[in-house]
């Protein structure tokens, strides 16, 4: 058989055979071993089952007979079929069970007593309806981590309620301070509220796990997405309760911090500088070619800066509007001042660091249509992470686990 051909690094794969199935490749990654039965769609638990299937678990996918996870046709799409599925679903299997019909819930009740993990982003309350919530699993499986994604968590008051990312993004806080001030609320292009809850939903299965290795018993790791946004929110509490101060939207600026913020240069790019530290300023002072700054009262100390941002922004883009964005990156460089370019997709797909890091992956995807990909993160340097196979066709695997049992 064919096997991918492995990146410099030898960390990650950085292509795919058409015939390449999920068994045929041995994972060597950090996950290796563990079995993860991920129920449930769209983003935020999903997300969670693809990076731990990257660090080498094994992620059984239940999905609905009708159509299956929703991601298969969100986004941009091609003949109908989702860009985003083979990167969110990738090195899953795919197993088609109606969780109504007797037989197919018999089979995901033993495929969930044969795995570490069971993760699932249900409203509260949904596994219990199947005999698949933790006081029942556990009598079987001891040891097994449930892990629950949901909008407002498994307690509380708004327990019940339905809650999509972009309501957590609303309700942790952090639209009210992104955008400009001038304008309402907005949100990043990604789905940003979706994407934290799934870090912290492996986060905390990997902090059950290495407990269950002491003390043999699993428990349930409870993922609220608004709670995820929230532990993002600095000191802003503080700010308010002792400061007086509610941080406000201000645009590509951080308050306090400068200069630090998103440049415009002569030839129409923006460039990010980041010289608000006190012992970087002076270089950046140097590199506009206006060393007084540096000494001037009013950037003396970060502090100080903070007070004076919109001066000293003002100054830093008049320098920068008489360069090229290639020569404003160059100059920072030489004078080891933090800057880089704000990047598009077509833009990363050409960058050679993305590169030479392995971090451009081309699979192949069950339909034949070749994609790229973002590779494993983090780099593991003993038991790397792999990209094994695209996300599967509906149901690929469901009758090779109904044999199996």
């Amino acid at each position: 058989m064919h096997h991918p051909s492995s990146s410099p690094s030898g960390s990650i794969y950085n292509g795919f055979d058409a015939t390449l199935s999920y068994m045929d490749v041995h994972s060597t990654g950090p996950l290796a071993g563990i079995k993860v039965l991920e129920l449930g769609n769209f983003i935020a638990g999903p997300f969670a089952g693809q990076l731990m299937g990257d660090y080498g678990a094994d992620i059984i996918k239940i999905e609905s007979p009708n159509g299956g996870d929703p991601m298969r046709t969100w986004g941009l799409t091609v003949d109908g079929n989702g860009l985003w599925w083979p990167t969110i679903a990738r090195n899953k299997r795919s197993v088609v069970a109606d969780l109504k019909q007797p037989d197919d819930l018999e089979m995901v009740r033993r495929l969930a007593n044969e795995c570490d993990v069971l993760l699932e982003n249900f409203r509260p309350g949904t596994l219990a309806q199947y005999g698949l919530d933790y006081d029942n699993l556990s009598a079987s499986n001891p040891g097994v981590v449930i892990t629950h994604v949901s909008g407002f968590g498994q307690s509380g008051p708004r327990a019940a309620e339905p809650g999509f990312g972009s309501i957590g993004e609303a309700f942790g806080g952090i639209r009210h301070t992104t955008g400009d001030p001038d304008r309402p609320p907005a949100r990043t292009g990604v789905s940003l509220g979706d994407s934290l809850a799934a870090l912290f939903a492996v986060i905390g299965t990997l902090a059950a796990l290495h407990e269950r290795s002491q003390s043999g018993r699993g428990q349930e790791v409870d993922v609220a997405i608004y709670e995820a946004v929230a532990a993002l929110m600095e000191s802003s509490m503080a700010d308010f309760a002792v400061g007086g101060q509610i941080r406000q939207r201000s645009g590509g600026r951080l308050p306090g911090v400068a200069p630090a913020n998103a440049y415009l240069s002569a030839d129409g790019a923006s460039v990010v500088i980041g010289a608000n530290a006190d012992t970087i300023f002076p270089r950046l002072c140097a590199a506009i070619e206006q060393p007084e700054l540096a000494s001037d009262e009013r950037f003396l100390s970060h502090e100080s800066r903070g007070r004076h941002e919109l001066e000293l922004d003002a100054i830093v883009a008049q320098w920068t509007a008489t360069k090229s964005a290639d020569d404003v990156l160059q100059t920072m460089i030489e004078h080891e001042v933090p800057a880089g370019p704000v990047y598009t997709a077509s833009d990363v797909l050409d960058d050679p660091h993305y590169l030479a890091r392995g971090m451009i992956q081309n699979l192949l995807s069950h339909e034949g249509v070749s994609m790229p990909t973002l590779g494993v993160v983090p780099k593991f340097s003993r038991t790397p992470g792999s990209i094994r196979s695209a996300g599967p066709a509906l149901g690929e695997h469901t009758d090779a686990l109904r044999d199996a049992h």
